[in-house]
């Protein structure tokens, strides 16, 4: 995860190695992510790690044609301020007892953010659960699907503009790498 907005040392240096991820990318990781899990697994239900992992959640989940739903595991405290450890911030929904489960964030790195979701989630007596995210990290957290791995900071298309004091703007973590 990215430092916070209001720290200095959180700026990316044009050296460092990035991907940006534009909207048809990340279409495309969607579908190949959806056609991995439905190979090997027939959820009945994908659940989404708000806030990031709502968006290939509900791309999923559309894609197989699922019921949706969400649940909040966040290090944000308020706008700008970032805990050093994720909290659960909701209730998995009751609905996922005795549900094929498929749990999906965006990105994978040291994985303390989906095993409290899963934690979350069985607690409520699914079939079974598996996880999903778009990217993983070499050596990181593995999910049971994942559509890329990396070792670049990736922006995501939702996270490259911000509004920042009223504006849009090129969000401060990334101006020093995106040409504006």
């Amino acid at each position: 995860m990215l430092a916070p907005f209001n720290d200095p040392s959180s700026a990316l240096r044009r050296q460092d190695r990035f991907l940006e991820v534009s909207w048809e990318m990340f279409g495309e990781l969607c579908r190949a992510l959806a056609m991995r899990v439905a190979r090997d697994y027939d959820p009945d239900v994908v659940v989404g790690i708000a806030r990031a992992g709502v968006i290939p959640g509900a791309v999923i989940a559309s894609i197989l044609r699922l019921d949706f739903y969400s649940l909040l595991v966040s290090r944000r405290q308020g706008a700008e301020q970032v805990r050093e450890r994720p909290e659960i911030l909701s209730a998995a929904p009751a609905r996922l007892a005795g549900q094929r489960v498929l749990l999906v964030d965006e990105l994978a790195t040291s994985g303390e953010t989906l095993r409290l979701a899963l934690a979350a989630v069985r607690d409520v007596g699914p079939a079974e659960v598996r996880t999903a995210t778009s990217f993983v990290r070499p050596g990181g957290y593995r999910s049971d699907y994942f559509a890329l791995e990396t070792d670049e900071t990736v922006i995501f298309p939702w996270d490259r503009k911000v509004f920042v004091d009223g504006r849009l703007v090129v969000n401060p973590r990334y101006q020093a790498v995106l040409d504006e």
